[in-house]
């Protein structure tokens, strides 16, 4: 929920958001604050939980010209840490698939792999973003015997931890031969807003392309 409060800051309209149902808002609100005082950011995330109750006018499945989202979750109270209570979404468009899972933990990850539905999502799925900034905590090899990712992503800053260091592990679950950088022509594996900068996808209904802020 990093700078959450800072769309509503700048005067942007979200009508519609997407979240874990569970926990409640008084459960959510205890999680948060065994951390110290809420920012910001979390009280907006709260007030979300309270006000966006009414029916959605324009639901994204219908609404977003074939790009479709499917959303899992684990619930509280069997979960009590934000991180693995994540929302965790396969965003798709013709042939392509990419799964973003929060900041969801080994644990939540073999939670999931608990639910048949969200097991029969991950078979071809492209492009992993890597769970929580890439940390070891994030890596689950499980999930890779239903999928062989094209390219896994990892958004984070520079190294300070250890377990930071999961590119090794995020390469061998990769297809051979990785993905063609459109801006490097270069063949990877691995991409990271670390060494990359900004990454883009161009996605058509049967193929896409990535580049990279970074052209080196």
């Amino acid at each position: 929920m990093s700078d959450l409060q800072g769309l509503w800051d700048t005067g942007i309209n979200v009508p519609v958001v997407h979240r874990n149902p569970s926990p409640s808002v008084e459960e959510m609100r205890k999680m948060k604050e065994v951390g110290g005082p809420l920012t910001k950011d979390a009280q907006r995330f709260l007030s979300i939980h309270q006000s966006y109750v009414g029916n959605v006018t324009e639901p994204f499945n219908a609404s977003m010209g074939g790009i479709t989202a499917t959303c899992f979750w684990n619930t509280y109270p069997r979960f009590q840490d934000t991180n693995n209570l994540s929302l965790t979404v396969f965003i798709q468009y013709g042939n392509f698939k990419i799964l973003f899972p929060g900041d969801l933990e080994k644990i939540g990850w073999e939670a999931l792999l608990e639910q048949p539905n969200f097991v029969r999502m991950l078979p071809n799925t492209d492009v992993l973003v890597a769970s929580h900034h890439g940390r070891e905590s994030g890596f689950c090899s499980d999930i890779f015997n239903y999928f062989t990712p094209s390219a896994v992503v990892i958004s984070d800053k520079p190294i300070r931890h250890d377990t930071q260091r999961t590119v090794p592990d995020y390469r061998a679950v990769v297809r051979d031969k990785g993905v063609r950088v459109a801006t490097t022509l270069k063949d990877r594996h691995v991409l990271t807003t670390r060494r990359d900068g900004s990454i883009t996808f161009f996605v058509d209904q049967n193929e896409y392309r990535i580049e990279t802020e970074c052209r080196g």
